[in-house]
């Protein structure tokens, strides 16, 4: 068994409560591969994407343009979409896309474990997403002393900023908090605890605490424990949340999923130029993948089918807020799933 193999399996122990129903979970995904998970359309469609990502990285080996450029967060997703293909640093036809992008994000690593080079936007959205890549390299190159200490500094920055309701927002103080930012937090965190990092169970804890406050009785999920109406991207970064928090039976999930079947079902034309649908479907993908059994096999091949469509002739996707190399990003990250190469998607 090899060691990241062996931590994942720890950290599913460690990193969740108890619960006698998670005997009765269905099989998730990620150790039960369906039949045709990837068509001749969607690898051709990952070829292309991944041709066109690259031809978007800035000199100094960031993504993102305009608003957002020099962004560590978008920088870290493209990362992530080449690495779902098998590339790491020096290794694959695109190892030097990775390399580089990850020398952008530890120059831009902080003494007090900040990761940002960008001003606004939230950097600790951009700082979730570099953790996460920072956990995913250091879990397939454990060699990297250099990566370890910049994780171990980010964790150690998730965990003091944490706010007294369990969660997370746009600023690295513990003031107030946001489900969209708490899942980046905690999925970052899941990474790290896979790789070996230590993460203490209480932070973890807490942070589920704080998810299911959020829950409205729909099932779906509002944006702030303050009352609130529920929406689908949010939706899926609570119930991910709570997955990658260890928590795989359970009736907020159950209701969060249901609620995502009814208002966020790809209805496979091609995207809607809707706010925060990459964000989003980052997220439901990745709840429909854990939660297995019927819920992956019904939802995989639509939102698959959605994104080979509307792919633009470029190679890309298009969103009209973030950019281009978020949105190619985010699309490739979700075509990829099926290959398993990132051990966040491993069991």
């Amino acid at each position: 068994m090899s060691p990241c193999t062996l931590s994942m399996l720890v950290g599913s122990l460690m990193m969740g409560q108890a619960d006698p129903a998670q005997d009765r979970a269905p099989r998730s995904a990620q150790n039960a591969p369906a039949v045709g998970e990837m068509t001749p359309e969607s690898v051709e469609a990952v070829r292309r994407g991944l041709r066109h990502l690259a031809s978007l990285q800035n000199q100094d080996g960031s993504f993102g343009r305009g608003a957002y450029s020099q962004h560590v967060g978008i920088t870290s997703l493209c990362a992530l979409a080449f690495m779902a293909d098998g590339n790491l640093p020096g290794r694959g036809p695109y190892g030097e896309n990775v390399r580089q992008a990850l020398a952008f994000v530890l120059d831009h690593a902080s003494e007090t474990g900040l990761l940002a080079a960008e001003e606004g936007h939230g950097p600790m959205y951009g700082h979730g997403f570099a953790t996460l890549f920072l956990g995913e390299i250091y879990g397939m190159t454990p060699e990297d002393n250099r990566v370890r200490d910049a994780l171990v500094r980010a964790v150690n920055l998730i965990v003091q900023s944490q706010n007294e309701e369990g969660g997370w927002r746009y600023n690295p103080v513990p003031y107030d908090a946001d489900v969209s930012v708490t899942i980046c937090e905690v999925m970052g965190l899941r990474s790290a605890r896979n790789a070996g990092i230590k993460v203490p169970k209480e932070t973890i804890d807490r942070a589920v605490a704080y998810v299911r406050s959020c829950q409205n009785g729909d099932g779906g999920f509002r944006y702030m424990q303050v009352m609130g109406p529920s929406g689908w991207p949010r939706t899926a970064a609570g119930v991910a949340t709570l997955f990658y928090a260890g928590i795989h039976a359970d009736d907020s999930i159950d209701r969060g999923l249901q609620y995502l079947k009814l208002f966020a079902s790809p209805q496979g034309a091609g995207p809607l130029q809707e706010p925060h649908y990459f964000y989003g479907h980052y997220y439901a993908v990745q709840s429909m993948y854990l939660a297995g059994g019927e819920a992956w096999l019904s939802w995989w091949p639509r939102i698959r089918d959605e994104l080979v469509e509307s792919q633009t002739h470029q190679g890309g996707w298009v969103d009209y807020q973030a950019g281009p190399a978020y949105s190619t990003a985010m699309g490739l990250i979700i075509l990829q799933m099926p290959r398993r190469f990132l051990p966040i998607f491993q069991k």
